[in-house]
This record gives C-alpha cells, sequence and structure tokens, in this order.
C-alpha cells in the first residue's frame, strides 16, 4: 500500500470539510459541479479499472455481488440520507437545528468511507487500477467531506466538535485500506476474500455515481449545460488514467 496515495485522500478529505468552516457562504453552483465532476470520474475509474479486474477475478458470480453491493449502499444511504452524493436535507432557514439526526448521519456515511478504503489495500493485477482508483477516491472525498461539515455546522456542533468530525473522518479510508493491505498480506485466504468485497464496493460506486448524474443537486432532476460539462470532464480525466497502464 502507497501510504502517499493514503495522505493524499486524507488531505482531501480534510479540505473538502474546511471549505464550509471558512466560508460562511458557498454559491449552490459549487457542490453540485463539485459532485458532478467527481461522480464521473469515479464511474469511469470503475468501469476502466476496476470492473475488469473483478470480473477476471470471479468471472460470473462478480455480477451478484456488484448487485449486492448497489443495493447495499441503497440501505446506507437511510442512515446517510445520500450525503454521499450530495443530498444535505437542510431545514429551511429558521429551523431548529435539533432536527438534523447526526449520530444516523456519521454512521451511515462512516460506514461508506471505510468501504472506500478496502480496494486501496487490494493488489490489482492491472498496475493502473490503484493510482486510478486512489484518485477517483480523492476527488469524491472533497465534497463528501464538504457535504458533511455543512450539515454539522447546520447542526449546530461547535467549531472544535466540527475538527474532531472532520479529523476522524477523515481518518476512516485510510485506516480501511491499510488493514485491508495489512491482513491480505498476512492471509492468502484474506487476499482471496477482498476480491468480494471490491465487487461489493464496486457496486456501491456504481450506485453513488449514477444518483450524482440524475439527481443530487438538480431542480427537478435535469441535466443543465454546466453539469454536463462537469460529467464529461470528470469522464475525461478517467480515461486520461489509462496512460497509467
Amino acid at each position: 500500500m502507497n501510504i502517499a496515495y493514503l495522505i493524499l485522500i486524507l488531505a482531501a478529505t480534510i479540505f473538502g470539510g474546511m471549505i464550509p468552516m471558512i466560508f460562511k457562504r458557498i454559491s449552490p453552483g459549487l457542490p453540485i459541479y463539485l459532485l458532478a465532476f467527481t461522480g464521473a470520474f469515479l464511474f469511469g475509474v470503475t468501469i476502466m479499472h476496476l470492473l475488469p479486474e473483478v470480473y477476471h477475478e470471479l468471472g460470473h458470480p462478480a455480477g451478484i455481488y456488484i448487485v449486492i453491493g448497489f443495493f447495499l449502499q441503497v440501505f446506507l444511504q437511510q442512515l446517510s440520507h445520500g450525503m454521499e452524493h450530495g443530498h444535505t436535507h437542510l431545514p429551511a432557514a429558521g429551523g431548529h437545528h435539533h432536527h438534523i439526526a447526526v449520530t444516523p448521519l456519521l454512521i451511515g456515511l462512516s460506514i461508506h468511507a471505510f468501504m472506500e478504503g478496502i480496494p486501496l489495500g487490494f493488489h490489482y493485477e492491472d498496475k493502473s487500477a490503484l493510482p486510478s482508483l486512489m484518485l477517483g477516491v480523492m476527488a469524491h472525498k472533497i465534497p463528501e467531506s464538504l457535504t458533511l461539515i455543512t450539515v454539522m455546522v447546520h447542526a449546530g456542533q461547535s467549531r472544535a466538535r466540527l475538527w474532531r468530525i472532520l479529523v476522524i473522518f477523515s481518518l476512516v479510508t485510510p485506516f480501511s485500506a491499510m488493514l485491508a493491505g495489512w491482513l491480505g498480506d498476512k492471509s492468502e485466504a484474506v487476499t482471496h476474500s477482498l476480491i468480494y468485497i471490491v465487487a461489493l464496493v464496486i457496486g456501491a460506486f456504481l450506485h453513488i455515481s449514477t444518483t450524482i448524474f440524475y439527481e443530487s443537486g438538480t431542480k427537478h432532476h435535469e441535466l443543465s449545460r454546466r453539469k454536463v460539462l462537469a460529467i464529461a470532464i470528470g469522464l475525461g480525466m478517467a480515461f486520461v488514467t489509462l496512460i497509467f497502464e
């Protein structure tokens, strides 16, 4: 496991979470287009790098685990309320802070963050898979943590608690990546099992990225020109990752 990759993911998560703490007013378009770009990038990396790997390792049964992962993410978003793809569900102006249930949001998003890290600890035959996945996860972490801290700000959390939440959340994905890599190095059985978890995470990534395309942050779920442009740039950058091969 490349420690530099984990440091970059950690830094991206903290950076995204700092945005709503530093700026009291954020342009409504920023999360929308940032999510569209990162969602498209993650989608492209998943399709071009991770999907061929799991089908090569597992064959047709890979599809079963991908479908399970897709609907596992559907379940997790019942806890996180879709924060991983940009849904904040903030109260209207004048709403009370206690209306936001903080604990289920943190649990749901932390489980998702833990799942994101596991594929980073897997040893891929495709040498371009790991750096490409790292870039995809790193990009996705920025709007993910931005959304999390935005919700926590509106929930009335103190600044000290906001920092604790952000730091702990930032460590979840690197920790799970290191744990998966360490266990995989210790046991061949664990290494073989990780590919099934990677398939589950692919399903979750597909759910998140496609939801971002058609729902997150847009009125009536329309695809505006700017959002289409952000998606196109994200997919284009995913194609560029093929040069790592």
